[in-house]
């Protein structure tokens, strides 16, 4: 296993990170806790030492089936990283009770890496509004939380203002070879890496969709070579980046833990061919996309609520990709009913102001047919 320092915090956490956010469940969703334990079992046996939830991960249960996995090891032989539910604080005293509540669950005196999770601009008003950093560094000075960060979801300038606001210790950033200008991006990794601030990556797998890729890609893979699974290459796309300190990969299975296990044991950066490969994977899924949406919002408000950046995003992530799961839970489960694209009367006030001049109407009707075929 590969351990990369974090230099300002003396801590050498694994570069695999273990996410507890798609644990192994049961036929009835209820997540398989023997099967868990054993996963945790073969992550620490094979060195991972950094171990990742979330307050809402599993209906608010894994935290608890995390902690009972760890339970068999020494608290000091492993690095726990738990985030703050951002959402839910709506006084100055929520940041403690959840707090409070998470190590209940957890079964600990202290986390390890404490986030402020999903950060974006209505969030990141409200945790100053609040008071919540000043709070953390309260529960730092009184042992409780080892190292401060914050886990990101919005655009590049955002994440360079939360950035220089504080003295973060880390941060987590989504990143892979399809999304290196969306968000923080491979602008926003650099800029920490600037700082001094060690980055955690999430989503190097894009939630599981460069796992699997069309015809046309496993042709690239063969031209060049490439032997390994798209989602081999996509973690080693993301590894070979020096600033990366830990990339979380949330597991499902033995096979998926084993199979990652064998790229970070021993790492092996992306050779000057391979780096070609990938090159060549981003150029032939981007051009897969049903419209040219850029996410500019110009478009934006609807007067009917539809949601239609979001809408193409999904869309054009699906006509990439085709992975069904994701597309399922990005519009029927992320996304409100009141924003879909259904909403649409025609109005048309959104393709005057469209700089692209894309036909939304009609894109948008496309959308409305085409998503409740992905609905379970």
């Amino acid at each position: 296993m590969e351990y990369r320092k974090m230099e300002a915090l003396s801590v050498s956490p694994s570069l695999l990170g273990f996410g507890a956010m798609r644990l192994p469940q049961h036929a009835d969703k209820q997540v398989d806790q023997i099967r868990t334990n054993q996963m945790v079992e073969t992550a620490m046996r094979s060195g991972i030492t950094y171990y990742d939830t979330a307050y809402n991960y599993h209906e608010g249960k894994s935290e608890s089936i995390l902690s009972t996995a760890l339970r068999q090891f020494p608290r000091e032989s492993y690095l726990l990283a738990d985030k703050l539910p951002v959402w839910l604080i709506e006084k100055e005293s929520d940041t403690k009770h959840y707090f409070e509540e998470q190590l209940q669950r957890l079964q600990t005196d202290y986390i390890d890496f404490y986030l402020l999770h999903s950060l974006n601009a209505a969030r990141w008003e409200n945790m100053q509004r609040n008071h919540v950093l000043e709070t953390c560094e309260e529960l730092r000075a009184a042992g409780k939380l080892r190292f401060f960060g914050f886990s990101f979801h919005d655009d590049y300038a955002l994440f360079e203002q939360i950035l220089r606001a504080h003295s973060w210790d880390f941060c987590q950033i989504q990143l892979n070879y399809m999304d290196t200008e969306l968000q923080a991006g491979l602008k926003g990794l650099e800029l920490a890496g600037e700082l001094g601030i060690p980055v955690v990556v999430m989503e190097p797998v894009k939630g599981g969709s460069l796992a699997r890729l069309p015809e046309e890609g496993y042709a690239i893979l063969q031209r060049y070579g490439c032997t390994d699974s798209p989602a081999t290459l996509a973690l080693r796309y993301v590894a070979s980046l020096p600033q990366v300190k830990v990339i979380l990969s949330g597991m499902s299975d033995q096979a998926q833990l084993e199979e990652n296990l064998r790229v970070f044991s021993p790492f092996q950066p992306l050779s000057a061919t391979e780096q070609q490969a990938v090159a060549e994977l981003r150029q032939m899924l981007d051009s897969r996309v049903r419209n040219g949406c850029t996410g500019c919002s110009y478009c934006m408000p609807c007067p009917q609520g539809v949601n239609i950046p979001r809408c193409f995003q999904i869309w054009n992530d699906f006509a990439k990709f085709g992975n069904v799961a994701a597309t399922r839970s990005a519009y029927y489960v992320m996304m409100k009913e009141a924003e879909r694209a259904d909403r649409c009367i025609g109005c048309g006030k959104c393709e005057a102001a469209c700089p692209q001049k894309l036909p939304i109407i009609a894109d948008l009707q496309q959308v409305a047919a085409e998503m409740p075929l992905y609905r379970e």
